[in-house]
């Protein structure tokens, strides 16, 4: 008579029973780069930036290094019109979306619907632009936005001021300055080191932007209106260079 072998509570036939005993067990199978249905994954495409090739005389003249900075253009009364060329001279510009809003119009084929951008670009170091633009789709409407606010970019002439502090590093604005946007009127006066930027959420941003880092701010008129205040405040830091 054949006897049936007996085994033991807790054991059973080689592979089979808890993990680590028979078979080793694979968690989340497949070779690395592979999904679980085995299907290979593809690598992340990062993309890539564009190679600015100049299509005007003065881009010309900075892509081959006869001209190495803004001042000189702006001497040399020049007028900038590729983002290329800022882009060049200024490689730390950073780009920030100030505000997004929606233009309905009725038309005779019915309500027709554009979003319009508003772009500021500047190093926080003496250099500030704001831009414009509209489109039927918003990240068209950005990227026009952020082409114009470079094309924008001016100097601004940084300083102290303030008769509290009297200090040589720059800090604040050089004197006390006032621009006009629309209806809405900006003051920016010096401020002693160390005490910050009085004022709004997103005007503190673009003096930020700017490079201000303490100063006294009034503001009069509509000033949630960000087309005519981005306006106001790149109409006062102008002043900055003009009457510097």
């Amino acid at each position: 008579m054949s006897q049936a072998t007996q085994t033991k509570p807790g054991q059973g036939r080689p592979g089979q029973g808890r993990p680590g005993q028979g078979r080793p067990v694979q968690y989340g199978g497949g070779r690395p780069g592979q999904s679980k249905s085995g299907q290979t994954r593809r690598p992340r495409r990062e993309p890539e930036e564009e190679v600015w090739i100049p299509k005007t005389i003065l881009g010309q003249k900075v892509a081959s290094g006869e001209i190495s900075s803004i001042e000189e253009i702006i001497e040399a009364g020049l007028r900038i019109q590729e983002a290329g060329i800022i882009k060049k001279l200024l490689p730390d510009l950073k780009s920030e979306v100030v505000d997004v809003g929606i233009i309905q119009k009725m038309t005779s084929n019915g309500q027709s619907t554009r979003f319009k951008a508003i772009v500021a670009a500047g190093n926080e170091n003496g250099y500030l632009g704001i831009g414009q633009g509209k489109s039927k789709q918003m990240r068209i409407a950005i990227e026009k936005a952020t082409s114009q606010a470079f094309l924008n970019v001016s100097p601004i002439k940084l300083g102290c001021g303030s008769w509290e502090c009297r200090c040589d590093q720059k800090h604040s604005v050089p004197f006390k300055i006032r621009g006009k946007g629309g209806s809405v009127t900006i003051e920016i006066i010096p401020a002693p080191r160390g005490l910050g930027l009085v004022a709004g959420g997103k005007i503190k941003r673009l003096l930020e932007l700017a490079g201000l880092k303490d100063a006294w701010t009034t503001a009069k008129g509509s000033t949630p209106t960000m087309n005519s205040t981005s306006k106001a405040i790149l109409d006062c830091l102008r002043q900055t260079f003009s009457q510097g």
